[in-house]
C-alpha cells in the first residue's frame, strides 16, 4: 500500500536559515522499526533545514525508484530533491544483491537522466543491529545523512541555474 502524507515547514515559513526547497522522501516499510528511525533522522533534517516535504510510503526498497519515478513525473509543483530511505538485510539468498543493486542503480539512474538531486538512505546491511546502529538518530542518522545529501544538491542544483 502506498500512503502520503505531507510535512515540514509550513508555507511562508521565515528565518534565515530557511531552505524552501520541496522534498519527495520516499520510505520503504519492510522493516517497520528502522523505518520509523530512518525517517525520524530525515524529517528533523528537513524541518531544521526549513524545507517543506511530503511522504510517500511503499513496502519494500525495490518499490522505491518506482514511486519516485511516478511522483516526479506527476508532483505540480516540481520537486527539488528526493530522499529514499529504507533497509535491505542480507539473508540466505541472491536476492539481498539483486534488491541492494537494483534499487541504488535504479534511483541513481533516476538522478542523472532527470537532473534531481537524491539523497540515497537505503541502508545495505548483514545485521538487524548494523540497521538499528545506522538508522539510530543519535548514532549512525543515515536517514538525516540523506536529507542532508538531497537538500545540498538541491542546493546546488539552484545556485547552478542562477549563474
Amino acid at each position: 500500500m502506498v500512503q502520503r502524507r505531507a510535512r515540514g515547514a509550513k508555507p511562508g515559513a521565515t528565518g534565515k536559515n530557511r531552505n524552501r526547497a520541496r522534498i519527495l522522501v520516499v520510505e520503504a516499510r519492510y522493516y517497520n522499526d528502522i523505518a520509523d528511525q530512518l525517517l525520524a533522522g530525515a524529517s528533523q533534517v528537513l524541518k531544521d533545514a526549513g524545507a517543506s516535504f511530503d511522504v510517500v510510503t511503499v513496502p519494500g526498497a525495490l518499490e522505491i525508484p518506482a514511486a519516485v519515478a511516478i511522483a516526479i513525473d506527476a508532483a505540480k509543483p516540481k520537486y527539488d530533491g528526493v530522499v529514499a530511505l529504507g533497509c535491505v538485510i542480507r539473508g540466505d539468498t541472491f536476492h539481498f544483491d539483486i534488491v541492494a543493486t537494483q534499487s541504488a542503480r535504479a534511483l541513481m539512474d533516476l538522478s542523472v537522466a532527470q537532473r534531481l538531486p537524491v539523497g540515497n538512505g537505503i541502508l545495505t546491511v548483514d545485521t538487524e543491529s548494523q540497521a538499528q546502529a545506522r538508522a539510530n538518530a543519535e548514532e549512525g542518522n543515515k536517514g538525516g545523512e540523506a536529507a542532508r545529501a538531497a537538500l545540498a544538491l538541491a542546493g546546488l542544483k539552484r545556485d547552478m541555474a542562477r549563474r
